[in-house]
């Protein structure tokens, strides 16, 4: 299983930025999917998570309501709509798969496969 996530960069605060997170072969159809973000000194933080189905998802406390996990089973590709983006955002950004994942999972050692990330920095 291949996870390659593409998408961030540099945006000032208030603007929006969508992250994408390609995977081989079936792998997001059978899984539940996850985004993480590290900043540079502090633990990898989950971010949103959404269930196997599509039909449950979650977020960390400090991105409800401005960020959105979203999938196409048919590109296998999952995305991370990020809106009203905070200097707090800036990290890097991994998105994690868990195989047969039956609910959202919010703990990264619940993930089977990792993606290398992608770095979003917003300046204020």
């Amino acid at each position: 299983v291949q996870l390659q996530a593409s998408g961030g960069g540099l945006m000032q605060a208030g603007g929006s930025l969508r992250l994408s997170c390609a995977a081989s072969g079936r792998t997001v159809s059978s899984s539940a999917m996850g985004w993480f973000r590290q900043a540079p000194g502090k633990e990898r933080e989950f971010v949103a998570g959404d269930s196997y189905s599509g039909g449950s998802t979650d977020y960390g406390d400090s991105v409800k309501g401005r960020f959105t996990i979203s999938r196409d089973n048919s590109k296998s590709t999952v995305y991370l709509q990020m809106n009203s983006l905070k200097p707090e955002d800036t990290a890097v950004y991994y998105c994690a798969a868990r195989l047969f994942g039956l609910r959202v999972f919010t703990v990264k050692d619940e993930y089977n496969y990792w993606g290398q990330g992608t770095k979003v920095t917003v300046s204020s």
